[in-house]
């Protein structure tokens, strides 16, 4: 689903009504691909274009392709969290503060880009080898309240083409 509104190309984040096999599978695969599609979506680029912001208001493409990876490495430790302690509390993290450090505003991408690979390999590795009981652990985000790995394996099976769609909306929009 697209939409309209810039902030949201693929449309918000809906939890799903139910989890299964298959369902936890296919979301598993998009994660799994989310590195190619990010690698994709930013390629030849330049220095300008990665600096330009996806919508008015919005980061720049530069700040998306480092936030992606900085996100889905606090996934993955969520994730071993999870799978290793009795429904901890994890460490919530200010991800807009985190898009202004000068690494999110100014450092090449390759470094960020092939860190989303690594942790992607690990993370997808980790996600193929569970049993079905093991998404239904949970774990406590002071924001969100008590939430399973079934819900994050979800919604970041939405969150990576959620921002290669921001970028890739801007370059038909833009020409590029």
């Amino acid at each position: 689903m697209t939409t309209t509104d810039p902030r949201y190309p693929i449309g918000l984040f809906k939890t799903p009504d139910a989890y299964t096999d298959a369902s936890r599978a296919a979301a598993i695969a998009t994660i799994a691909e989310t590195p190619k599609k990010l690698r994709a979506a930013v390629k030849g680029l330049s220095d300008s274009q990665l600096d330009t912001p996806y919508r008015d208001g919005g980061w720049t493409v530069r700040q998306l392709a480092h936030h992606v990876p900085d996100s889905h490495v606090n996934a993955y430790v969520r994730t071993r969290l999870a799978l290793t302690e009795d429904n901890p509390t994890i460490k919530p993290y200010d991800q807009q503060k985190w898009a202004e450090l000068a690494d999110a505003k100014s450092f090449p991408i390759e470094p960020s880009l092939t860190m989303l690979d690594a942790i992607h390999e690990r993370w997808v590795a980790l996600l193929r080898s569970m049993k079905p009981a093991d998404f239904s652990r949970a774990f406590v985000h002071p924001e969100h309240g008590s939430r399973t790995l079934d819900w994050m394996v979800a919604i970041y099976a939405w969150h990576g083409p959620h921002h290669v769609a921001h970028v890739t909306e801007l370059r038909k929009r833009k020409g590029w």
